[in-house]
């Protein structure tokens, strides 16, 4: 008999001790504005904007709380996001890219030439968890994005900068891939760099974020009277139990950076019944896409294996939902979020601080893969409080959720507008990129 139903905290302990040691070791990040002439004018604009719509922003982030949606259901959310935005004259296009709760608006400048200017995108997200709510804090990442938009707008509009900033309302993260359908779908074909933040227990400035493919498997067996004619049956349920051990087996043998997750969702209606259908649901996570690529064709051998094992027949369905990829942080705009957030009294941490280990997947990814991107964390809950629970759902609606709206709107709108009046720093990050290696897109990775 179990003991005891509480999980050890003695790792998570362990870090939180590590993390603050490492924390207590980073250098201070400098809070000056010196890296155009005009920086400063710029940044004070997009301060006092921000400020000023703060209230509103809260408000929304409130009213998305208490109405969660989930994936492609946020139909309420959208349109009080599209709602707010056209309160400040900004005309809002619904469902672009052929998904119906997607958002896109856009300010520019009057001499405004897509072949020689560049268009910075700032994105919120806005779904939330089945049974939890906003549990991952997609309510403040919708009013961060939507202020960063607004701040830096004003900004280009007042500086006279030749360029373009746009919102795009990206929804369905949650367990599908939004942003993919709206890549797909040519929506940051125009788009030289995308920015957007994330709610959670520390202020981070890169941080991992793996890729993920899904699953679905089904056996087909044969039924049989499991007691009179047992031998007249190929039971899927061992398929699928022999599948589920031998996952488990694999894990040994993965990388520290690899993750495997699966349950088997059907196996059967009555004992006394072989069953002739199981089915499962299976996740399979990586740091790199030619690793995530590796494990996907280990899983698919040992499925595969499984069936011949139990004499069955198996049907495999990969990325029902497109695969989200691995987020590949651009340091370069990271840099300058970090100045933002540092003349807010935060500190952003650095890669590496925090471990690798504590890592989840975002659609984000597709978009780093494709543009340069910036996906730092906000903190707005007590160290230790993790997302997907009751405890960041509290912190979503908190006071700490309202501080970090105005300091993320004002950081987003901050690095957007030094994208556009600063081209060596776009330049920059578009190096950065390349270094790192060639655009990747998920369809054409795994031939979706």
């Amino acid at each position: 008999m179990c003991r005891n139903l509480t999980p050890s905290t003695a790792y998570l302990d362990h870090i939180s001790n590590q993390v603050a040691s490492d924390i207590a070791a980073v250098p201070s990040i400098p809070t000056h504005a010196d890296d155009y002439s005009d920086q400063e004018r710029l940044w004070s604009i997009v301060a006092q904007q921000a400020e000023d719509v703060h209230d509103e922003l809260v408000d929304l982030s409130l009213d998305l709380h208490a109405h969660p949606e989930v994936a492609f259901e946020e139909h309420r959310s959208a349109a009080e996001i599209a709602k707010l935005l056209e309160r400040h004259d900004f005309g809002v296009q619904r469902g672009i890219g052929g998904v119906e709760t997607a958002l896109y608006t856009e300010a520019m400048s009057e001499n405004f030439d897509p072949e020689q200017h560049p268009t910075i995108a700032v994105l919120s997200e806005y779904d939330a968890l089945p049974g939890i709510g906003h549990a991952c804090g997609h309510n403040v990442i919708a009013a961060c994005g939507i202020g960063g938009f607004l701040a830096a707008a004003v900004a280009l509009e007042e500086s006279g900068l030749p360029g373009r900033v746009a919102f795009i309302g990206t929804p369905a993260e949650e367990g599908h891939s939004g942003k993919e359908y709206l890549i797909r779908a040519g929506v940051f074909d125009s788009v030289d760099a995308a920015i957007m933040i994330h709610p959670f227990s520390y202020d981070i400035g890169s941080h991992v974020w793996v890729g993920r493919r899904n699953l679905s498997v089904t056996f087909h067996g044969v039924s049989a009277h499991a007691s009179s004619e047992p031998f007249m049956g190929r039971n899927a349920l061992d398929a699928a139990t022999l599948a589920y051990q031998g996952l488990g087996l694999l894990r040994q043998q993965m990388p520290h950076s690899d993750r495997l997750h699966a349950i088997i969702s059907e196996g059967g209606e009555r004992a006394s019944i072989i069953p002739d259908t199981a089915t499962m649901s299976i996740y399979v996570r990586s740091l790199h896409t030619d690793t995530m690529l590796d494990l996907s064709q280990r899983v698919d051998d040992i499925i595969d294996g499984a069936a011949l094992m139990a004499g069955v027949k198996v049907t495999k369905n990969w990325d029902v939902h497109p695969a989200t990829l691995p987020v590949r942080n651009n340091e370069t705009l990271v840099r300058r979020w970090q100045r933002t957030q540092a003349r807010r009294g935060r500190t952003p941490l650095p890669s590496g601080v925090i471990p690798d280990t504590l890592a989840a997947s975002t659609d984000f990814g597709n978009v780093s893969q494709v543009v340069p991107g910036m996906h730092p964390m906000v903190k707005i809950a007590p160290v230790g409080v993790a997302l997907h629970t009751p405890g960041m759902e509290q912190a979503a609606a908190s006071e700490a959720a309202a501080t970090a709206i105005l300091d993320s709107s004002i950081g987003l709108g901050q690095v957007a507008i030094d994208a556009l009046a600063e081209p060596e720093l776009l330049e920059e990050a578009r190096q950065e990129f390349k270094a790192r290696g060639a655009v990747v897109r998920s369809a054409d990775l795994f031939g979706e």
